[in-house]
């Protein structure tokens, strides 16, 4: 189960992997174990240093706690934005991942509300669920097919019910992620 919270210009989704949190931290933090499940990336990946993702974002790593966390920086499209992530064990073989991505504000959350980014995270929830359960990721032609577009269906609508249960006017949460939607599911241009 996946659970998405909506605060003041930020978002935040948790959900239980059934790994321990070792695994989830090497998977989450290992340049060879990322592209896995996310996108390749490469940089100096400790504190102090610059990482990139490949076609995405770029930042710096502001603090790491193996294997408990990190927080960066997130700089993409012209905006910085933070990102923390926080692992706790559960028991020996679940570990709960928690992302909260903050500082969100401006045109693009007026515009597509909280689900402009978390949609994205849960696409990226979902590849790690795929990579952790041994599968492999979705060829990238899968991102066009009905079965994408449903998936980002439901978390666009996940999404909108978070801003209405954070306080958001459900018209202003409706039309955010009417959007967003659209731009996930809009066919080649």
């Amino acid at each position: 189960m996946v659970e998405r919270t909506v605060g003041d210009e930020s978002v935040a989704i948790a959900r239980v992997y059934a790994t321990d949190i070792d695994d989830l931290w090497e998977a989450c933090t290992s340049a060879e174990r990322i592209p896995r499940w996310f996108l390749p990336v490469s940089g100096d990946l400790r504190p102090g240093g610059h990482y990139s993702l490949d076609g995405n974002a770029s930042g710096t790593i502001e603090s790491c706690d193996p294997p408990h966390g990190f927080r960066i920086t997130w700089e993409s499209m012209g905006e910085v934005s933070r990102l923390e992530l926080r692992l706790t064990a559960v028991d020996a073989g679940h570990t709960r991942f928690e992302l909260i991505h903050s500082g969100l504000g401006g045109s693009r959350w007026d515009e597509f509300g909280p689900g402009a980014v978390g949609v994205g995270w849960d696409g990226g929830l979902y590849g790690l669920e795929l990579y952790l359960a041994g599968g492999a990721m979705p060829d990238p032609s899968w991102i066009r097919s009905d079965a994408a577009k449903q998936f980002y269906r439901a978390s666009g609508v996940a999404w909108r019910d978070a801003h209405v249960a954070a306080g958001a006017p459900e018209n202003l949460a409706r039309a955010s992620a009417d959007r967003t939607i659209a731009a996930y599911t809009a066919g080649p241009s």
